[in-house]
Formats: C-alpha cells, sequence, structure tokens
C-alpha cells in the first residue's frame, strides 16, 4: 500500500485550529478506509515571517513539491501590517510556484443550512454552484508601482492562461449541469474583451455540449443575491472570482463553511477554507472547521483520487449539521474542536453501519 505524504501549513490566526480540525478528520477517514497518510507541518505568511523573515521559506516550497498534496490554514492579520512582508505574499508565491491555476469552489445551500442564510428560503434553497476562479494572473500578479502621488496595478492576461482555466470550467460543467457562465468586464476592460474572445473560442471548437453565457461581472454579483439557483458553473478571472467567491459564501449562511481546492496540471494541489485568519478568535476554539473540512474533503477528491474517502467526508459535515449542531457564525454553541469530533463521529457511524448492511446483503444472498 503506497503512503500518501501530505503537508500542512497551518499559517496564522485561526489556521492553526481548523488545519489540526481538517488532519484529525482525514487520519479518521484513513484509518477507516485503509488508506496509509503521511503528515509534516511547514511555515508560511506571517508565523514564517516571524521565524524565519520570509512568507514562503524555501524548504516549505520543497517540502509542497515532494509532497502529494497540500493543506493551508489561513494567512495574515495585522500583526504584519506595514511590515516590509506581507504573509498574503506566502500564498501568492506557492500557487504561483505549483502552477495552480484554476481556484475551484463550490457553494451549495443544503436542507441543513437553508435556515441559517440572511436570503429568503425561496431564494437559496437548492444552490448547487461552483466557481472557478483563475489564479495566477490579473492584477494580483502584475507589475505594481507607487509614489507620493498615484499607485497602479497593471492587470495582465494571456491567451494561455485563459484557455486552460476555460477548459477546467467546461470539463467540470460536463460533469455537473453543463452550463457555464463566463464573467467579465468586457464593457470597460481589454483583458476582458481577450477573455471573452477566447472562451468563446474555446467554447465553439471543443465544448459545443456545454451551454454558456458571458455576464458582466456587476451583474453577476447582483444575479448570485436575486437568482442565485440559475448558475451552475462561473468561471472568472482572478480578481472578480476572488469577490463573488465571498459574496457567494453567505448564501449557505457562513463564509466559514466553504472549502475550495487550487489545481494545475500535476500534483500537488493546495486545498484550503476561503475564511481569513480570524484573529480576534484565533486560539479561543470557536472557528467554525466545517470548510477546512470540506477542504480536506476535495483534498482526498482531487489530490489523492480518493472519491470514497471524500465523500465519507462529506456526508459526515451534512449529518452533523442536520442534527442541529453549529458553530457561533451560524447561531450555534458548537466549539471548533466540538464540530471535528462531531464530524469524526459521524463518519465512524456511517462506515460501520454501511459495513453491517453489506454483511446482512450478503448473507441474505447466500441463504
Amino acid at each position: 500500500m503506497s503512503t500518501f505524504r501530505i503537508v500542512l501549513l497551518p499559517g496564522d490566526g485561526v489556521g492553526r485550529e481548523v488545519t489540526t480540525a481538517a488532519k484529525h478528520v482525514m487520519a479518521a477517514a484513513a484509518e477507516l478506509f485503509d488508506v496509509d497518510l503521511e503528515f509534516s507541518e511547514e511555515l508560511i505568511g506571517g508565523a514564517a515571517i516571524d521565524a524565519t523573515g520570509e512568507p514562503l521559506p524555501q524548504r516549505t516550497l520543497d517540502a509542497c513539491i515532494a509532497s502529494d498534496a497540500a493543506f493551508l490554514g489561513a494567512v495574515g492579520g495585522p500583526k504584519w501590517d506595514g511590515g516590509t512582508r506581507r504573509p498574503e505574499e506566502g500564498l501568492l508565491g506557492i500557487r504561483k510556484a505549483l502552477g495552480l491555476f484554476a481556484n475551484l469552489r463550490p457553494v451549495k445551500v443544503t436542507e441543513a443550512t437553508l435556515a441559517h442564510s440572511p436570503l429568503k428560503p425561496q431564494i437559496v434553497k437548492g444552490v448547487d454552484l461552483l466557481i472557478v476562479r483563475e489564479l495566477t494572473g490579473g492584477a494580483y500578479f502584475g507589475e505594481k508601482k507607487r509614489d507620493a502621488k498615484a499607485a497602479s496595478d497593471l492587470c495582465v492576461y494571456t491567451v494561455a492562461e485563459i484557455e486552460r482555466v476555460a477548459r477546467i470550467a467546461f470539463d467540470a460543467a460536463q460533469k455537473r449541469r453543463g452550463y457555464v457562465t463566463s464573467v467579465d468586464k468586457a464593457n470597460v476592460m481589454e483583458t476582458s474583451r481577450l477573455w471573452r474572445d477566447t472562451v468563446n473560442r474555446i467554447h465553439k471548437a471543443e465544448y459545443p455540449d456545454v451551454a454558456l453565457d458571458h455576464m458582466l461581472v456587476d451583474t453577476a454579483a447582483m444575479r448570485l443575491i436575486q437568482k442565485p439557483r440559475d448558475f451552475d458553473v462561473l468561471l472568472t478571472e482572478n480578481m472578480f472570482g476572488d469577490i463573488l467567491s465571498d459574496e457567494a459564501s453567505m448564501l449557505p449562511g457562513s463564509i466559514g463553511l466553504l472549502g475550495s481546492a487550487s489545481l494545475g496540471t500535476r500534483q500537488p494541489g493546495l486545498f484550503e477554507p476561503i475564511h481569513g485568519s480570524a484573529p480576534d478568535i484565533a486560539g479561543r476554539d470557536l472557528a467554525n472547521p466545517a470548510g477546512a473540512i470540506l477542504s480536506a474533503a476535495m483534498l482526498m477528491r482531487y489530490g489523492l483520487d480518493r472519491t470514497q474517502e471524500a465523500d465519507a467526508i462529506e456526508n459526515a459535515v451534512t449529518q452533523v449539521q442536520k442534527s442541529g449542531r453549529f458553530t457561533a457564525d451560524l447561531g450555534g454553541a458548537e466549539t471548533c474542536s466540538g464540530m471535528t469530533h462531531a464530524v469524526i463521529d459521524a463518519l465512524s457511524r456511517a462506515f460501520w453501519a454501511s459495513r453491517h448492511y453489506s454483511v446482512q446483503q450478503h448473507q441474505m444472498h447466500w441463504g
């Protein structure tokens, strides 16, 4: 049996707490399904700046390159404001170094979370969408200039960058409901006009079976609140995707509920909850671990190709939510560690119940 090597990058703030939660759930699933996982831990973000002066030490990068998958908690916080190095440089740097150009952020409103949405149930019931965000281009990575009187951030996209992330979105749509909405600002920005032309060409040549439409980013922001059920796969550039996915996180009620996968053309991928470091609650066992645990499920699915384990983890989270157990961000009284233990318990119960059912079915078949 081969061993999967997973690098843990707790980072800053609540990152350590939610990373611990994800690790414990992955370890529990691995034990139940007889998978061999080997965990190691490295520094990134503000914690790395404090220890080494660098937000992404070479040791961390080397460990991630040699791994099968990397899990990140969160980076950043006011402690490092005004410093010469920013914790976020570590996150942007590792995405770039590993060639992780596509970020997948699923948003699903279940019956268990329906009552926690700030929107009316008739608007969000049944929402099941996927945001595919380009991750290594655009203004976040363009040339930056600043003097006493002005500042600029250069937004650049190449045809090749747009083509590869478009294919990820179209491939995903083929496995879902077959509908891609490409989000841009083509009425103003030249990069968006290139984006739209390139997406149209890839669609016509390679994915004629997938429905495609285009939407300006301001309209998309409005429609996510007005008619979120209309969306299947949203394809968009880096900055727009960053903003829209945080907006979409409120459909089920909390940014703490959503996980993400950052993927490239080769492993390893990087898996992380979409919330920030929340330094105000760090170390108090108050963070919602659901997004981190669901990111762990995505790590199993996309990083290790262990679909059965991913399904089991996702189902366990749903079962705990159905029982009415939530953390404070959703009006509940559960702690981060309490939710984690509940998910592990649900995971174990479902596993052994399925095994018992299988034995019974086997005995009935053979008399």
